[in-house]
């Protein structure tokens, strides 16, 4: 290996083991593996042979001149121009890669997804529309309307309207559509099987909806409920009509004050001297429980806003208990525990405890409702050591043994 001084011959250095001067030509690269120092005396650059402990040095150099010769680089010399394209032809083959990966990702997308402008046209060509619920609705009420249309479709259409009411927003613009007061017309119809899913409909879009409740009320539900409940009507029928009426009632009290003064609580009374008309008793018993601890908890609320401040005050009007004591429900809801259904019971003692207060009189005096608690206190028991036995973790048994050991506590406690 030589390094050529300035204007003289080149100096061969393989064989040197020191430092000698290595003057190059301006802008001459000195050769790679050389180490190069600066003579501070002389001001000369000198190079030399890298000694045998630095062997790993030169295998390093080896490396790079060979990733440079595949880069089309000269490995014994460049510049710092070369070195700067070489670099840019990195970026650009980087660059090249990214976009045909991008590429691969997108045409990836386009085969597992499909434009909306190329699935609205298939929908046109298939004669498809996709309507949103208001325009079903307003289909479904003409077609309820309509004069031409068949029994069968009114009912197809009362049906299909009931699966969209049950949410608020579209109930209250089946309201705004004219559709409510519809339905409630539909109530006086002679066709059983039409009264029966109006009234369905009806307690669709009354349950939790308050403007709904006010609107209905104002337009004769109340009234159409309690005649179809009072006379003569399918079993079906009135089943959907105490739905409606549970919807309208629940947290309304105007509506529950005019459903006592309506004389409601009798038209309920008598279903129970109806034949067939069992399935109805513990849902009538469950409306009564509900309306009742609906009261006692908002009267117990702690809450003071004035809003709230107003329908306590409303509620006081509506003396519920006084009126299920006065006729004669107290001995009506106890004699439901002789049924052998579980829930039944279960529903039946809740009911027993909240009027506990109001029937004490009425139950301490009651000697087949005292038989019977005893009776079911020895199944019961039965049942929740059996549940235990078995490791039941739901204590169902267990709690309505407790529930029937409370209520014979307060009983025998009026003795004292």
């Amino acid at each position: 290996m030589s390094l050529r001084r300035s204007g003289s011959h080149p100096v061969d250095i393989a064989n040197s083991s020191g430092f000698m001067a290595a003057l190059t030509l301006q802008g001459q690269a000195v050769p790679a593996g050389l180490h190069v120092r600066l003579n501070l005396q002389t001001g000369e650059r000198e190079a030399r042979l890298p000694d045998n402990k630095n062997e790993k040095s030169d295998m390093k150099h080896q490396k790079k001149r060979k990733r440079l010769d595949e880069m089309h680089i000269d490995s014994n010399s460049f510049t710092a121009q070369e070195l700067k394209e070489a670099l840019a032809k990195m970026k650009e083959k980087e660059k090249t890669e990214s976009t045909m990966e991008q590429k691969a990702n997108l045409e990836d997308v386009r085969k597992r997804f499909r434009p909306i402008e190329e699935l609205k046209k298939e929908f046109e060509e298939l004669n498809m529309k996709i309507e949103t619920d208001l325009e079903v609705m307003v289909k479904l009420i003409n077609k309820f309307n309509s004069s031409t249309s068949a029994l069968d479709e009114k009912v197809a259409a009362l049906y299909d309207l009931e699966y969209y009411v049950h949410q608020v927003d579209n109930a209250k613009d089946f309201l705004s559509l004219g559709g409510l007061q519809l339905v409630i017309n539909g109530l006086n119809s002679t066709e059983p099987v039409l009264k029966e899913h109006a009234a369905f409909v009806l307690g669709a879009a009354l349950s939790s909806n308050p403007r709904v409740q006010v609107e209905a009320i104002e337009g004769g539900a109340l009234q159409k409920l309690l005649v179809i409940l009072a006379t003569e009507q399918p079993l079906a029928v009135k089943k959907k009509a105490l739905f409606a009426l549970s919807s309208m009632l629940r947290h309304f009290p105007y509506a529950q004050l005019q459903f006592l003064k309506l004389g409601g609580l009798q038209v309920l009374r008598n279903l129970f001297k109806e034949k067939g008309m069992e399935t109805l008793y513990i849902r009538i018993v469950t409306l009564l429980y509900d309306l009742i601890v609906e009261k006692m908890l908002l009267e117990d609320s702690e809450n003071k806003e004035d809003q709230l401040e107003e329908k306590v005050q409303q509620y006081k009007q509506v003396n519920l208990v006084p009126a299920v004591v006065e006729q004669g429900w107290c001995e009506i809801i106890s004699n439901l525990l002789a049924l052998p259904e579980h829930d039944t019971r279960e529903k039946v003692l809740k009911t027993v405890r909240v009027l506990m207060a109001a029937c004490r009189d009425k139950y301490q005096g009651d000697y087949a409702l005292n038989t019977t608690l005893s009776m079911l206190r020895i199944e019961y028991e039965d049942l929740a050591a059996e549940e235990q036995r078995e490791g039941d973790n739901d204590s169902y048994f267990k709690e309505l043994l407790s529930s029937i050991n409370t209520i014979i506590r307060e009983l025998r406690s009026g003795y004292l």
